[in-house]
This record gives structure tokens, sequence and C-alpha cells, in this order.
């Protein structure tokens, strides 16, 4: 079946092809949720065997407590990579917990909020500026941040 059939004069989709399409979506639609619940129970079983799943590690079990122990003794990311064939990356990973910027992250912790910066020329930025002054000024009770404009802090 052609189902990219259109009308010869209006171009428009058939009306056959419009009725057939959505009823093989549909079809199909419980195929894949049942492949996806086929997936999900694959990767729990492999999980409860104590599979680990993922890429292996370029930096094999053998060699990590190696260059961990040579990390330790002050040797250069780019060295240690160097010596045991393996990319910078792949250091990186082996000594994350070792490296200075690496912080523990706790399983049941809220994500961090980051702070977000926006750089706006002109008199958006203005607004924006004088809107937060505004929102700090009656956070903490203060009254108005700008003088005439108690009458649109207030509500007039």
């Amino acid at each position: 079946m052609d189902l990219t059939a259109r009308h010869p004069r209006t171009g428009e989709l058939l009306s056959t092809v419009k009725f057939t399409v959505p009823i093989l979506a549909a079809a199909g639609e419980p195929q894949r949720d049942l492949q996806r619940e086929l997936t999900y129970d694959g990767l729990r079983a492999a999980e409860a065997k104590g599979s680990k799943g993922g890429r292996r590690p370029a930096v094999g079990a053998a060699k990590t407590a190696d260059v961990r122990a040579e990390y330790l003794e002050g040797r250069s990311i780019a060295a240690l990579a160097r010596d045991h064939g393996v990319s910078r990356s792949a250091i990186r990973t082996a000594v994350a917990d070792l490296l200075p910027d690496h912080t523990v992250i706790e399983e049941d912790a809220p994500a961090r909020e980051l702070p977000v910066t926006l750089d706006m020329p002109g008199k958006v930025a203005d607004h924006f500026r004088s809107t937060e002054l505004e929102r700090v000024a009656l956070d903490q009770g203060a009254g108005s941040a700008h003088p005439g404009s108690a009458s649109l802090l207030a509500g007039d």
C-alpha cells in the first residue's frame, strides 16, 4: 500500500492513507511497549547477577591500582596516559575520586541549584535590574526600591 498517495487535484493525502496510518501506529505501540518491558527485565536480571552495564573501562582493574599510586606520587595525567597507552580521560576516570574538584554525590540528595546569569543589553536589562531591586526590597520589607514606584508596588 502506498502511504504517500495524494489526491490528483488537491494534493491532499487520500482518506484511506489518513485512516490507515493511525491504525498502523496504534498496532505498533503494544509491540514497542513489550520490547521496552523485555529490555528492562533483561537489564534487571543482569544487574541481579552482578553484571554492570556500559562500556568496560579502558584502564583495567589490574592497572587501576598502579595508575592511582603513580598519580598520588605526582605523575601527570598526560604522562600516565602515554605510559599506559590510554586516553587522558581514561586516566581521569581511574583517579576521579583523587582529583581536586571531585565531590561525593549522595544518592538521595536533591540536585544543586545552579546560578543563571543572563547578559542583556539596553532597556530590558535595566527593567530586570529595577524589578530585582524591588523584589529584594519587598522581600526585606523595606517598601519600594525606587522613588515614585510605591503606587505600582502597592497594587494601585
